[in-house]
């Protein structure tokens, strides 16, 4: 007989209370990353998100970057080149 051990599915850690990241005051003029998470649907989502966003709201730069797959955390690769915009917001689309 082997030795078999059971793992609880539930979390075993307390989780920490975080405060939301503070809100823009207006969207014109602002800077946007928009992340694509590669599924299906996604980029088709966000090609209508960044024409609203520009056309309605006023915001002066998208940027637009995609993880290679959804199963997994974007790679470093990246996040550098999203964070290296200089964003003023995020925006991480799914969808299918």
């Amino acid at each position: 007989m082997t030795d078999m051990i059971l793992v609880n599915p539930m979390r075993e850690t307390a989780a920490e209370n975080a405060q939301p990241a503070p809100r823009l005051k207006t969207l014109a003029g602002s800077k946007l990353a928009l992340l694509d998470i590669s599924k299906p649907g996604g980029s088709v989502f966000l090609d209508r998100l960044a024409a609203l966003l520009t056309g309605r709201e006023g915001v002066a730069e998208v940027h637009r970057f995609q993880k290679p797959t959804f199963a997994k955390p974007a790679p470093p690769a990246v996040m550098d080149a999203l964070l290296a915009t200089h964003p003023d917001a995020a925006i991480e689309a799914l969808a299918d």
